[in-house]
């Protein structure tokens, strides 16, 4: 029997008793439980049920009331969830965690439905501030990255063999049982006592104890090192509506060749960045002195202003860090060294991206869950959204945009009742199927009016090609989370490396919502370029 399975096992055993914080429900509907006075005497139960269970109950659903394994159809254990979660709020508590479990058929037949266990806990649904940034990683395979920020959210120093950089890997399961929003693979954040550390990032319990009680949070995107991968290394990048960029150069290799590339892509977006150099306590005084020069020079060679946060100090760093100033601080993961200026940092950064303005947001990755259905995932863009919201989700493949409900909201494994422009979200869809939803597409409000582009205007920059960029050139366009080829078709017939121009670019195979303003990288190889969307042109 499997530790997930243990747990519906555990509250059948125990069942429904007066007194008890255990309750069975075959299923609840909205015309049934929510009409003429059984909301309030609904809600007065499961206030009792938490109360006997010093503020946590247990739900299970789909079964009879002596405990018999029943079973629902996906649809109506949806239905329920919703109707549970308004009972909840009535109570002044919240659902903190649902998982699922199929009813075999008999003699070993199809699933004739599902069984699920709500964990209810006491007090209403986390409100978050507008103290939370967002912090993309990126720097070489083995440059301490995944180290570094593992040791930054827990507290802990590494063992020297990168045992923190195991706290930051995405669990399969967790993707498959719940609403997981973790485009991030690190979260920690702060109160008037300092870091409040996830513990334990395995456990999505305690990520959700940390933006509970934190009063500003910080979020890490993952990016990946290797250079094989550098398009997921853009999306994350790109795609995300970052604060802050965190480039790591370990002091035994030094800046590499993705160094390069990594920081090209944080600086060709405008994002204020922090470079650590990282493994100091590998490498005598001088190695490190020599890795310090070589960063210096390599932002100077890029136009920016290189500053040594342990010459200056952190209140300058604060004050300066901008798209031309890189504050710089040596690290060592395993001393420790170092860390205390980051979290100096990250308590006392301002947030940066601007989210003003009506809903949006670009779908990253979609899931489905049993029993909830659609989810897609990906970070605010701007304005607010709430569950119940009526929202809009494409372009589909025909360019048509689709109506859906947002059921619930959950961030950081914490179940939300509305979120706000720069959050890390799984928002749970109604009227969609997860298989029509599609990385790049976008959510929007209801009343909005969006278009669906083939084409568009852009003032381009070559940063490196080969040779030049001539006409029907096809390269990766990376656009928010849009990642797409495209044909280029420079105003002028042709781009060389350096070169500044205007030029058309039309996606190939389906159309994307992208708006004037927008930032894009474009690659194909080792070309690379960046672009300001200046005019959508209508059209198929």
């Amino acid at each position: 029997m499997s530790p997930d399975r243990a747990v519906l096992e555990r509250a059948l055993e125990r069942g429904e008793q007066e007194g008890g914080s255990v309750e069975f429900k075959e299923r609840l509907t909205r015309d049934l439980h929510l009409a003429d006075g059984r909301l309030e005497s609904l809600a007065a139960q499961l206030r009792h049920r938490v109360l006997s269970g010093d503020g946590e109950a247990t739900y299970v659903v789909g079964v009879t009331d002596d405990g018999g394994l029943a079973g629902i159809p996906p649809a109506e254990f949806s239905e329920s969830m919703d109707v549970l979660s308004l009972l909840a709020e009535e109570a002044g508590a919240h659902i903190e965690d649902v998982q699922t479990w199929g009813v075999p058929g008999r003699d070993g037949g199809a699933d004739r439905g599902i069984v699920g266990v709500a964990t209810v806990r006491e007090g209403a649904m986390l409100d978050v501030d507008d103290q939370h940034i967002v912090v993309g990683t990126a720097g070489h395979v083995d440059h301490g990255k995944s180290t570094l920020v593992g040791s930054l959210v827990t507290g802990q120093p590494d063992d020297g063999e990168g045992g923190t950089r195991g706290f930051l890997d995405v669990q399969p399961h967790e993707v498959e049982r719940g609403l997981s929003a973790d485009l991030s693979y690190g979260v920690y954040g702060f109160d008037e006592d300092g870091p409040v550390h996830t513990l334990n990032p395995h456990r999505k319990q305690d990520r959700a104890r940390v933006v509970e009680e934190a009063d500003r949070l910080v979020s890490f995107v993952d990016t990946v090192g290797h250079e094989p991968w550098l398009r997921t290394t853009i999306r994350g990048l790109v795609g995300q509506k970052l604060d802050y960029g965190l480039l790591v150069v370990a002091a035994d290799d030094g800046p590499t060749k993705t160094t390069r590339e990594h920081l090209g892509i944080l600086l060709a977006t405008d994002l204020p960045t922090i470079v650590a150099i990282t493994k100091a306590d590998m490498v005598e005084e001088e190695r490190l002195l020599e890795v310090e020069r070589e960063v210096e020079r390599l932002l100077r060679n890029a136009d920016r202003t290189p500053l040594r946060i342990e010459r200056h100090g952190v209140d300058t760093a604060i004050e300066e860090i901008s798209e031309q100033v890189v504050p710089i601080v040596t690290t060592s993961a395993v001393t420790m060294e170092g860390l205390d200026v980051l979290d100096q940092l990250f308590e006392r950064l301002p947030k940066t991206a601007d989210g003003a303005g009506a809903f949006s947001m670009y779908i990253d990755r979609t899931y489905s869950v049993t029993g909830v259905g659609a989810v897609a995932s990906g970070t605010i863009r701007s304005g607010t959204v709430a569950a119940g919201d009526e929202l809009l989700v494409g372009p589909m493949a025909d360019g048509g945009f689709r109506e859906v409900e947002v059921r619930s909201i959950e961030m950081h494994y914490h179940r939300v009742d509305e979120a706000r422009a720069g959050r890390i979200v799984g928002i749970a869809l109604k009227g969609v199927r997860e298989a029509d939803l599609q990385r790049g597409m976008v959510l929007l409000p209801r009343d909005a009016d969006p278009s669906a582009v083939w084409e568009f205007e852009a003032e381009v920059m070559v940063l490196n090609h080969p040779t030049r960029i001539g006409e029907g050139y096809e390269p990766v366009v990376h656009v928010e989370t849009v990642s797409e080829a495209a044909a280029v078709y420079p105003e002028e017939g042709h781009l060389l490396p350096g070169d500044t121009g205007r030029a058309r670019v039309r996606f190939k195979f389906r159309p994307y919502h992208v708006e004037a303003g927008q930032r894009f990288v474009f690659r194909e190889g080792q070309s690379k370029g960046v672009g300001t969307i200046t005019k959508v042109l209508p059209g198929d």
